[in-house]
């Protein structure tokens, strides 16, 4: 087998657990393609043991490496409970023997270089534009969504923890030499704990946004299900709806079908400026935007009054931690963010990523996470004064002042152009 293709393949498995919430370093990436170089038997349950025993570094990783593991190398959703730590904690010998989930002890299950072709088409797969998938790729993709996780980006709290390293901790340090008859001793140290921020994601329903929707919403369903209820999601179209609930089931299609009952304007019309004046006046005030993560996942299709638009993202800008964009348009070649309702929003976001494909998504998982994020206080500030564009996934007072001025234009002339158009004088994307 050609290494390159063992080595996209572990990279791609690297990708999607760690969109799953596991922190799947580069080290370890490395360990694990020289555990299967130098693996004897190279059957699924040897990969398996191979992955879980150098990608995996926290007890809370092993249930989402089995569900990555099955969704990746066989094309099936892992439903089989974790092995008990004592099983890890087994010889060599025991653990070769050891069948992985989802197999039998007397059945080695595909070879590695089966293994290797499946994950090599899904690898493939994890760059196709979503709307362009058949069938076939589409469960393939349904399945990978499902291992999904979308932790917020981690803050410090008021309350702080015992530590080995950070502040001196007066108290407990002073109790400690009482304790030894007043003797000094190790100086005792605390820090500030962290919590996941909330997440908002508001999902584009409009007949513009018709293959991508349902993906986007299984991602949604994928993020609200492992959030512990720190996760909001909301439908736009011509009304806003909250569909929390209808995603609280455990089975993807079962929640797709309750979405689906509860959407009442499912592929029609674009009113950005109204359903987001709508979430910002219901729950937006109320809390439930504020300090967040707040993900627009649209195309930026605007046929109501744009100008309006823009004062909403500005009041959500205000509310939220950050603003992210996801935008399936974005990497298409000649991409520029001139329709009016995207033009209107830009100055607003913190970021604008790309949201057409398993990849983009992967990356916008870990922008939530806060892995590529830069201080949202300092990148408004800029945003203020540049008003502009922005290249996917770079804050907005990076963009280019001939696109930010015709953007401007844009709006103030209240023109919508198609998503894809490039306007004059403007910077298109690579």
């Amino acid at each position: 087998m050609a290494e390159a293709d063992l080595t996209g393949s572990a990279v791609g498995f690297a990708h999607t657990l760690r969109a799953a919430g596991v922190d799947a370093s580069p080290d370890r990436v490395h360990a694990f393609l020289e555990a299967l170089t130098e693996l004897p038997a190279t059957n699924r349950s040897a990969v398996y043991w191979a992955g879980r025993l150098t990608l995996c570094a926290d007890p809370d990783d092993l249930d989402r490496y089995d569900r990555v593991f099955a969704a990746f190398f066989d094309g099936v959703t892992a439903h089989a409970r974790s092995t008990t730590r004592r099983q890890v904690r087994l010889g060599a010998d025991a653990i070769s023997s050891t069948p992985a989930p989802g197999g039998s002890p007397d059945d080695d299950g595909p070879t590695l270089q089966t293994i290797t072709r499946n994950a090599s088409a899904i690898e493939q797969l994890r760059e196709r534009d979503i709307a362009d998938l058949d069938a076939q790729e589409r469960r393939e993709l349904d399945r990978l969504l499902a291992t999904f996780a979308l932790p917020g980006e981690q803050r410090r709290t008021r309350r702080r923890s015992p530590a080995g390293r950070g502040s001196i901790d007066r108290r407990r340090t002073i109790r400690a030499m009482l304790a030894a008859g007043g003797e000094a001793g190790p100086l005792a140290f605390d820090a500030p704990r962290t919590r996941p921020r909330p997440v908002v994601l508001l999902v584009d329903v409009s007949g513009s946004m018709s293959g991508y929707a349902d993906a986007l919403l299984r991602f949604a369903h994928a993020a609200a299900r492992r959030t512990s209820g720190r996760t909001e999601v909301f439908t736009l179209g011509t009304r806003l709806t909250r569909v929390t609930e209808e995603l609280s089931h455990r089975d993807p299609d079962t929640a797709m079908r309750a979405v689906s009952s509860a959407i009442p304007d499912w592929e029609g019309g674009t009113r950005l400026g109204v359903t987001l004046k709508d979430f910002l006046d219901r729950w937006g005030q109320r809390g439930t935007a504020r300090g967040a993560v707040v993900v627009v996942l649209s195309d930026g299709w605007e046929t109501g009054d744009v100008a309006d638009l823009g004062v909403q993202m500005q009041r959500l800008s205000r509310l939220a931690h950050r603003v992210v964009w996801a935008n399936p348009r974005v990497a298409r070649p000649g991409f520029a963010p001139t329709a009016g309702g995207m033009a209107a929003s830009l100055p607003w976001c913190d970021q604008l990523v790309e949201g057409h494909s398993l990849a983009a998504l992967e990356a916008l998982a870990r922008t939530v996470a806060g892995a590529t994020a830069e201080t949202s206080r300092g990148s408004r500030r800029r945003r203020m004064v540049a008003g502009g564009a922005t290249a996917a996934g770079q804050p907005v007072g990076a963009g280019s002042a001939g696109t930010a001025s015709v953007a401007a234009g844009a709006v103030a002339a209240g023109t919508d152009h198609p998503p894809d158009a490039t306007i004059p004088g403007g910077t298109p994307r690579a």
